[in-house]
């Protein structure tokens, strides 16, 4: 991907638009140095937002549970979001939304710090390209694990939350993996870098339970689609030697949609019918 920061549209700051490449943040900006960031990833299909306030309301959720309560509600954010989409004339792409402490005050209580928010938006096809959705992506299981919600409020959409997922990316990307299997503290399943993990077992859905990781947007869309076609759902404990098990596994997120998974570590799964079932069921909907 070229430079995001060179490149021709406007970005949504602080209640205006503003050309994109005088949309900067100063070095001493608290965000940047604490993790005192919250954001959203969206996608647009047909210059529409899926889910948009749904995101819109994560957003402002995140943030106070950061303790920056945002400056706008919910419909200034919406309507800017999409403004921002048209005036950048996206039809299939992604937009982020993020709110962030500012260089008003470096001390880490930030209690004189201004809260920001912005909204970009590009043209992003499918992550890994539209021939995985058929062949599918490998994943390996990485050493870092994800944490209690003592630590961070893992509940929210929050920069220093996603450090781990960073970190476990990075070290699949080097030896050739698409992305991770990421375990919680405990050695259940927890997640891939930035999707939620679904498993099928005997043609029933199983996802882990969402108390370590950010409880997603599409994996709550999946699995009422997958109701709707008549397919059991469970939320679980799943064991590395169930996962092993099992006769299918993909990955879903809005960056994501729906992703198979053909390879965890050595073992090898195949695309099966429920997989493809839910892919073609998403692209419906999202593109209904």
């Amino acid at each position: 991907m070229a430079d995001l920061a060179d490149r021709e549209g406007y970005i949504w700051m602080d209640g205006e638009l503003t050309p994109w490449r005088e949309s900067r943040v100063h070095v001493l900006t608290h965000g940047l140095h604490y993790g005192t960031s919250v954001f959203e990833g969206e996608r647009a299909y047909g210059g529409r937002i899926f889910k948009l306030t749904e995101h819109t309301e994560r957003l402002r959720r995140s943030a106070e549970l950061m303790s920056f309560p945002l400056p706008f509600d919910t419909a200034t954010l919406e309507r800017a979001t999409q403004e921002v989409v048209r005036v950048n004339g996206i039809q299939d792409g992604y937009v982020r939304p993020i709110a962030w402490l500012g260089s008003e005050d470096i001390g880490l209580s930030a209690e004189g710090a201004r809260v920001h928010v912005a909204i970009a938006t590009w043209s992003w096809p499918a992550v890994f390209g539209q021939e995985a959705q058929t062949r599918g992506i490998r994943l390996r299981t990485t050493q870092w694990t994800r944490m209690v919600g003592t630590m961070l409020p893992v509940k929210a959409k929050t920069a220093g939350v996603y450090a781990t997922g960073v970190l476990a990316r990075r070290e699949s990307a080097q030896a050739g993996f698409e992305d991770v299997l990421i375990l919680d503290h405990q050695g259940f399943v927890a997640e891939a870098s930035g999707a939620n993990l679904f498993l099928v077992e005997r043609g029933r859905l199983v996802t882990p339970i969402a108390d370590t990781f950010l409880d997603g947007i599409t994996r709550a869309v999946v699995i009422e689609l997958a109701r709707g076609l008549g397919l059991e759902v469970a939320e679980e404990r799943i064991t590395r030697a169930r996962l092993r098990e099992a006769d299918e596994v993909f990955l879903t997120g809005t960056a994501y949609e729906v992703q198979p998974v053909r390879e965890i570590d050595d073992r090898a799964y195949p695309v099966g019918a429920i997989s493809r079932r839910l892919v073609a069921a998403y692209q419906a909907l999202v593109r209904g």
